[in-house]
């Protein structure tokens, strides 16, 4: 390629495509790299230089000064210091002679900087639209195929809505208006992307965003979403003036708020509860109008088990498990439903263990047993640390007390470490033991177990 040639692309494709000279300039010297190479070995790593004032061109080629001796020294890529008089894992550059260009390499070269200037024609589009990223726009359907759907989104940016981030059913045709919400995505081998998404829990926020000025003024918040799309919509919201109702807000008069964000869905129904920062009453709200009877909370593995009479059983789980399902998106927790007759049994299956197990570990009465059960002490670590004035209603004694907590103490380290097996009783030190978090009393007691 001729100086003035280059100079002339440069300038006619930056005037056409309003993009940045630097960038040609980038994308013909990976041009005419790209197209020489097949001039040079494989690996060789050649890279071009142009001078942006006069439009010529250089070529260079760069090894990496290597240990000669070592079986992996690839003479197309490396170099030895002695011959490249540099350091081992410096760079040697080297300049080349310019390869001349025949029509095959005119015509690479040609491909590769086409691929470039549209890469960055691309990039600059979706620079456009960074900060409409999660947001709703609109568009006109542009062109169908089997997998996508290409949307018009303004005057020079197309956006893909693939079909399967459409909602059930829907079909659009060509020329048809449409609103969805804008995601830039990482696509592989093509950078970043314009895409549309219409079944994401963003697009009932953004819908209501539009129908309800209370939210846009900040004093209702969407504080989440779980979405089945054109199906079913589960939202919390919160206020910030307790002078106004979130959920009569957002209903609107008559339902027009509301309606209005179902019908752009599909007639998708639309539940919205209040929002509250304990995540129990939270569940309580989102499987409204089931009635709750019971929560048991296991925040280790955030996780509810959920007791509701059998009359309220079906409501509570819904259609295919589908209002659990959503109130469990909503909440963040994993949701048990059971009835309250089966939470009753469980609730007295553990209450049976519990004395079965204060009886054998304590060594006391099962009358003993179940008064220390029905003081509110629920484990042996609060048996160890109750304070003494809990037993004097029904242990005289104060040497008895003060057995029953050492006992408890005791059987609360061994559920604390768990059974002592095999492998551990042949430990050669107790750090072997995982103890973070032991006291010292309890390692030593531990070791005197072991002995």
């Amino acid at each position: 390629m001729q100086s003035n040639e280059i100079l002339a692309v440069v300038d006619s494709v930056s005037t056409e495509k309003g993009i940045d000279k630097d960038i040609i300039f980038s994308a013909i010297e990976t041009a005419i790299a790209s197209a020489s190479q097949r001039h040079f070995h494989e690996d060789a790593d050649l890279f071009v230089q142009i001078d942006r004032n006069t439009g010529e061109y250089s070529t260079h080629r760069n090894w990496i000064v290597f240990d000669e001796t070592d079986e992996e020294f690839h003479i197309e890529t490396h170099i030895s210091s002695n011959e490249a008089n540099l350091e081992l894992g410096d760079l040697h550059t080297k300049q080349q002679e310019n390869v001349p260009f025949g029509r095959i390499e005119t015509q690479a070269a040609r491909q590769v900087m086409l691929q470039k200037v549209r890469e960055a024609e691309r990039e600059k589009v979706v620079s456009q639209f960074k900060s409409q990223h999660n947001q709703l726009v609109n568009g006109t359907v542009k062109r169908v195929t089997r997998d996508n759907i290409i949307v018009d989104i303004s005057y020079d940016a197309e956006a893909i809505l693939p079909r399967d981030r459409l909602m059930p059913g829907e079909i659009y045709k060509i020329n048809d208006r449409i609103r969805a919400i804008l995601q830039i995505q990482e696509v592989e081998g093509r950078g970043p992307q314009l895409m549309l998404n219409r079944s994401c829990p963003e697009m009932v926020t953004e819908l209501f965003s539009i129908e309800v000025p209370e939210i846009n003024e900040d004093i209702i918040e969407i504080r989440g979403v779980a979405r089945d799309a054109g199906s079913r919509s589960k939202i919390a919201v919160k206020t910030n003036d307790g002078r106004i109702d979130p959920v009569g807000a957002c209903v609107g008069m008559r339902g027009s708020r509301v309606q209005a964000v179902s019908a752009e869905l599909g007639n998708e129904r639309i539940d919205i509860i209040i929002y509250d920062d304990n995540p129990a009453q939270l569940v309580i709200n989102a499987l409204s109008p089931a009635k709750v009877e019971s929560i048991v909370m296991d925040e280790d593995s955030r996780s509810m088990d959920i007791a509701v009479n059998q009359d309220n059983l079906a409501l509570a789980i819904g259609s295919r498990g589908q209002n659990i399902r959503l109130a469990s998106k909503l909440v963040g927790w994993e949701l048990n439903i059971v009835s309250s007759e089966e939470a009753e049994a469980k609730v007295k299956v553990d209450e049976t263990e519990f004395l079965a197990k204060l009886t054998s570990s304590l060594e006391v009465s099962d009358e003993i047993a179940e008064q220390i059960a029905s003081s509110g002490l629920s484990s042996f670590d609060d048996i160890a640390y109750a304070d003494y004035a809990l037993f004097k209603s029904f242990i005289e004694d104060d040497s008895e007390i003060s057995r029953v907590k050492g006992a408890a103490e005791d059987a609360a380290l061994m559920e604390a470490m768990g059974a002592i097996t095999e492998e551990e009783d042949n430990v050669e030190s107790l750090t072997d033991l995982n103890l973070a978090g032991t006291t010292t009393a309890a390692i030593l007691k531990l070791s005197l177990i072991h002995i």
